[in-house]
């Protein structure tokens, strides 16, 4: 494995000495490797890249490093001495933060109350730490009010609490998971020049992404995992976006062709004035949500993360019923008080942003899967109240052929597959029901270059054969990949959908932050 390379703008290289090494790490579950012979070498001050499709070692990785799992063979050094890792607080005494992808904020408490959880047990002075909060975000332009409410708080002022709580622990090497998944474009500039004075002030930062184009800009080097193995060390400046993915899978990615729309088809599903209270004292509630899909046309709704999407896709799926049947129609036919087999039974396929739980049951192989949604919408897999199991097993086999979901025996349950490979499942399962009206949340969330790229010439491919087709995602590369018109959800209201040749990121951050809400600004 060759030293990691240094970037154009890279960190200064010191006397050479390493922050962290992590040295020939092995991690084995079982029969599995998920870390085979691994080496990861950090510098002081360096933003390295920490790259691979899903299953590829990563998280595997990354907890090793924290001390959430201990690596079977291998070892760690830190500063040039031997050190064992022995849980997060160890790590955090050491000096190892991380900001993990999910967040772990209690809603009902205020800022100062969930860092003050985070810090070594002992007494505090919740005023004196307010103080200290103010203090430090203000410093690395992280703006946070202490007494907040973290319920009243966008994602990205979320993300703040996160990195601000590890800062306050004066790291010198901090741990990011898909930083960048639920913000809004200005707030990633934000967080970008915040990483880069942090990398000034002499701080690592671990840096985990699926999206390319950032690590090329933000990145000093990138260590590139495929198997469990490394196969890589670069400088992502010097790098494509498609040599890194190339890098990453072992094969060229697939770019997603967009053929043209055939014209405007009939309108397959509309929503009229969508009004619903909160489901939850911190859900969001929808006002007067409008918006019309016509079969050919993809069709994406932006926005960060907690603004109402959730919501939407429940009234859209039937989960939760509207106040009126006109207030949302499938192919003409009005059903907002109708559940989601009803609408099934209309053409409509949904695949919710849960993989495991809501699209799937984890302890039901796949073949059991495939039955949940299809056979309500006569494809023959039960007859006189049996399930025809062959007619299932053929369905799974088709779908997991056609996606090229990898999984480690014929018919395994959800729970064994990795979630790339379980998303895969799953939007298979609902196309191969040859729907008039697909609504999709998150499509390809957390999944690698390779998968993403299939599922999404798998939608365009759909609407090009006159599907309308809906989707819900907060990867704004991602939509503007395969929509044909883009709205953004905000506290609950949506935009107009705009063609998407029509508006930029720009425009489309500003209606992110509420732009649209007051009819302020117009593209």
């Amino acid at each position: 494995m060759s030293e990691p390379s240094s970037g154009m703008n890279g960190p200064p290289s010191g006397n050479g000495e390493y922050l962290l090494e992590a040295l020939d790490v092995v991690k084995r579950f079982g029969d599995f490797t998920a870390n085979d012979r691994v080496t990861l070498r950090l510098r002081p001050g360096e933003i390295h890249a920490l790259l691979g499709e899903n299953g590829a070692g990563k998280s595997t990785l990354v907890k090793i490093v924290y001390g959430a799992l201990q690596p079977t063979e291998g070892r760690l050094r830190w500063r040039g001495e031997p050190v064992t890792v022995a849980n997060p607080a160890a790590a955090r005494r050491l000096g190892i933060g991380m900001v993990f992808q999910h967040f772990s904020l209690f809603e009902a408490l205020s800022v100062a109350e969930n860092i003050a959880l985070a810090l070594p047990p002992g007494p505090f002075d919740l005023r004196a730490l307010g103080a200290r909060i103010a203090q430090v975000s203000a410093e690395y332009g992280l703006p946070l009010e202490p007494t907040a409410l973290v319920a009243d708080l966008s994602v990205g002022e979320r993300q703040r609490i996160e990195i601000v709580r590890c800062l306050l622990q004066e790291p010198r090497l901090l741990i990011m998971d898909e930083p960048t998944a639920v913000l809004t474009p200005q707030e990633a500039e934000q967080l970008f020049v915040t990483l880069r004075r942090l990398a000034d002030d002499g701080c690592s930062v671990l840096y985990i992404s699926h999206r390319l184009a950032e690590v090329q800009r933000l990145c000093h080097d990138a260590t590139i995992l495929r198997h469990g193995k490394v196969v890589a060390n670069v400088d992502p400046q010097a790098e494509t976006a498609g040599s890194l993915a190339r890098l990453m899978v072992g094969a060229h990615v697939h770019t997603v062709s967009m053929e043209a729309r055939a014209g405007d088809g009939p309108v397959m599903l509309a929503v009229s004035g969508l009004t619903l209270p909160a489901g939850g004292p911190f859900g969001v509630p929808l006002r007067s949500v409008s918006i019309e899909v016509r079969a050919g046309e993809v069709v994406a709704i932006a926005g960060v993360a907690g603004n109402g999407q959730s919501e939407l896709f429940e009234a859209l799926s039937g989960e939760r019923l509207a106040p009126s049947p006109e207030a949302i129609a499938v192919a003409g036919v009005p059903c907002g008080t109708q559940g989601v087999t009803a609408r099934r039974r209309l053409g409509a396929a949904f695949v919710p942003e849960e993989r495991l739980g809501h699209s799937a049951v984890p302890g039901f192989v796949l073949s059991e899967n495939v039955l949940l949604t299809q056979h309500a919408c006569g494809r023959g897999m039960v007859r006189a109240g049996f399930v025809i199991r062959p007619e299932t097993r053929t369905v799974a086999h088709r779908v997991n052929t056609r996606f090229d979901v990898r999984t480690s025996h014929e018919n395994p349950e959800a729970s064994a597959l990795s979630g790339g490979n379980l998303q895969k499942f799953v939007v298979g399962r609902e196309l191969d029901r040859d729907p008039r009206v697909v609504v999709i949340d998150q499509p390809t969330w957390g999944v690698d270059a390779g998968a993403a790229a299939l599922i999404r010439q798998a939608l365009v491919d759909m609407a090009r054969a006159g599907v309308a087709v809906l989707v819900v995602s907060q990867d704004l590369d991602e939509i503007f990949e395969i929509a044909d018109r883009i709205a953004v959800i905000s506290r609950g209201e949506l935009s107009e959908a705009y063609p998407a040749d029509t508006i930029d990121r720009e425009r489309i951050g500003l209606l992110m932050a509420g732009a649209h809400e007051t009819g302020a600004a117009t593209p």
